[in-house]
């Protein structure tokens, strides 16, 4: 008999990638996907899939118990702007919500709904368990290496993503000579650096790292090939983003992309500094 695992899946190709492994690892998959969120094509990957509102938590749970799944991960992004039109809060989300004293931070209800489904007997797993390979490796990945010119903002870059990750506002800043134009908010990192590459007539430095305290269960912060159309789109020439603690999809795709457009794409361990 195969393992199982549940998934709690959002938007984008994270669920169908993790699904695929799963099963070519001998799990069964057993999903969650919400209404407008999920890609429907996600059925084909998965044993079974029960597509609910955001806030049907007690439906949620009852699946899983149903096909006796333990083990669980949360997987795919959740558009904030029209999840927020969308939810459907049951009894039980309503008590986790009014238990969160007006904290309305990212982590603090991410960690506290992990607690719930764990208090239930559903274990939730760190979303890269079976994907370790998509997060970043170190180094500049592309022809194109940062100018001079470029490292200061960098360096102010990775400080202020850093800090608004302490405050769980953003992960991703941009940056223009010396001048923060845009930080991640409600909207998502491309609406930030379409709003940050307004701002400057180019050479834009886009910087996307990990929260200061990260939990890998949810939220590790990714890119993939929209991400340098957005910034080409914009102007910016640089990404900068954290080696080992970034997930990153469509890697080749990003690359000769980046190359052709002469944007540089470099992943970084530590603050960096002026060469």
């Amino acid at each position: 008999m195969n393992k199982r695992i549940g998934l709690i899946a959002g938007s984008g190709s994270f669920p169908l990638l993790f699904s695929k492994k799963a099963a070519d690892r001998g799990f069964d998959v057993f999903a969650v996907g919400y209404h407008n969120e999920t890609d429907p094509v996600l059925a084909d990957y998965v044993e079974a899939l029960e597509i609910i509102h955001i806030g049907q938590l007690k439906r949620l749970i009852r699946f899983f118990k149903k096909n006796r799944v333990e083990e669980a991960v949360m997987i795919g992004a959740i558009k904030k702007p029209g999840a927020i039109l969308d939810i459907r809060p049951d009894m039980k989300a309503i008590s986790l919500i009014a238990n969160m004293r007006h904290s309305t931070h990212d982590d603090r209800i991410l960690r506290a709904f992990a607690k719930v489904l764990e208090d239930e007997g559903l274990m939730i797993r760190p979303s890269t368990f079976l994907l370790p390979e998509l997060l970043a490796d170190a180094g500049c990945w592309t022809r194109r290496k940062p100018a001079k010119s470029e490292w200061a903002d960098i360096e102010l870059g990775w400080k202020m993503a850093k800090e608004i990750g302490r405050l769980d506002i953003g992960q991703c800043v941009v940056v223009c000579n010396g001048s923060v134009m845009a930080v991640e908010a409600i909207d998502g990192t491309d609406n930030t650096i379409c709003r940050g590459g307004s701002l400057c007539s180019g050479n834009a430095v886009v910087v996307k790292v990990c929260k200061p305290i990260q939990d890998f269960r949810f939220d590790v912060p990714a890119v993939g090939a929209q991400t340098i159309r957005s910034m080409h789109d914009a102007g910016a020439t640089v990404l900068v983003i954290e080696a080992g603690r970034s997930l990153v999809f469509d890697k080749e795709e990003m690359i000769r992309l980046a190359d052709e457009w002469k944007i540089t794409i470099m992943a970084i361990e530590k603050s960096p500094s002026s060469p």
